[in-house]
């Protein structure tokens, strides 16, 4: 059965689904979903890139300040030498990103290395069932590799671009008002199709909460799950950092007539496609066979993050936080192959316009009262 007759027959039984119900299964169905089927997405044989497709610089960058905040901890123990460091990756696909950071420890700072417990959580079997052989000489390191959070963490818990994975309910202010998109079969066809019905009272609560007002003609998106997945995430360190890394906007540029239309896309064949007057939405012509994304509400990220009792250490755009932690000093005039792609990556990851400001990146301080992390040297530099 394909994911299409899966989705199909749920709506013949149910009756039509709200939209997060039906972007889980297009995503995250354990069989035939998007994330679920492949143990990597990205890069040039994927639909999109990330920043760990560009090198491993950012890796290593990320390791700095990882390290950083591992020193944080054990000057917190009163000299009682290295303590154990868990790193966690949420949203970990088949660990690059984490081997590139444990390559960068491994070589410019042993004793850091040496303290890493590593922790990959991610949901798609395929991806998981990679981990070890991706690591590679890094394995030892791993202590876990899962589905869920681990408990009492005590060092950083990291997700590179997992919130504008996660699937969001799309709300329409009409002249009657408020409204939201479900997804149904569509008439004396084989396919779906978007249809209005009442609020479901999660993305109510939602709007509530965060004191989101449209205005009619407005279509956008809000994303429970992005906040309640922050709030655990807080509640699962006992001590350390949350950093999140992901592209979105403050909730009144986020829900303004500039995004009146919304930010819901998808990403094929590194194409981007949006919904078009008068024609199938893309996400609802072949579910599964592409990615959905919607931007990231930062305001309510922050609230969440705060409500949890996490402190808020810095929200700023990605170019500045590799800046503070060195990127340029990376920088090198030598010849050769190797060089060039190392400049070129750091071009890719720091110029305006691209993955430098596009991407943003939130600091949270948990039991560590607020320190002068590296990262947070230019703390209010956002675009």
């Amino acid at each position: 059965m394909t994911l299409r007759e899966t989705i199909r027959d749920r709506i013949r039984r149910e009756g039509p689904i709200p939209f997060p119900a039906f972007a889980d299964l297009a995503l995250y169905h354990p069989e035939l979903g998007y994330y679920a089927s492949a143990a990597q997405r990205s890069g040039r044989v994927g639909d999109f890139y990330t920043s760990v497709d560009v090198g491993p610089v950012f890796g290593r960058l990320l390791s700095r300040q990882c390290a950083e905040v591992w020193r944080l901890l054990s000057t917190a123990r009163e000299g009682a030498g290295p303590a154990v460091f868990d790193l966690v990756e949420a949203a970990a696909g088949n660990g690059r990103l984490a081997r590139d950071l444990l390559d960068a420890a491994a070589e410019d700072d042993p004793d850091f290395y040496a303290a890493v417990r590593l922790h990959l959580v991610e949901r798609s079997p395929a991806a998981r069932a990679a981990h070890r052989a991706t690591l590679g000489p890094h394995a030892p390191r791993l202590a876990s590799s899962g589905a869920h959070l681990p408990r009492n963490v005590r060092g950083v818990v990291l997700a590179n671009e997992l919130l504008d994975a996660l699937p969001p309910h799309v709300v329409v202010m009409t002249d009657g008002g408020l409204r939201e998109v479900y997804v149904d079969i569509a008439p004396a066809r084989s396919g779906l199709v978007e249809r209005l019905g009442p609020v479901t009272a999660r993305a109510r609560a939602h709007l509530d909460r965060h004191r989101i007002a449209l205005e009619p003609g407005w279509r956008v998106e809000v994303t429970p799950d992005a906040t309640e997945w922050v709030e655990h995430a807080v509640a699962s360190i006992d001590q350390g950092v949350l950093l999140l890394i992901d592209y979105g906007h403050e909730a009144h540029e986020l829900y303004s007539a500039t995004h009146a239309a919304g930010t819901l896309t998808t990403y094929r064949g590194h194409r981007a496609a949006a919904a078009g007057d008068g024609t199938t939405p893309p996400w609802l012509t072949d579910p599964g066979g592409c990615d959905i994304t919607a931007h990231v509400d930062l305001t309510a990220v922050r609230e969440a993050a705060e409500r949890g009792g996490a402190t808020t250490l810095g929200v700023l755009d990605q170019v500045y936080f590799l800046l503070g932690l060195g990127a340029l000093d990376d920088s090198t005039d030598a010849g050769g192959i190797a060089a060039l792609r190392g400049r070129l990556a750091l071009k890719t990851l720091l110029l305006p316009g691209g993955l430098g400001s596009t991407h943003k990146v939130l600091l949270f301080g948990k039991g560590v009262g607020t320190p002068a992390l590296a990262g947070c040297a230019y703390p209010g530099r956002v675009t």
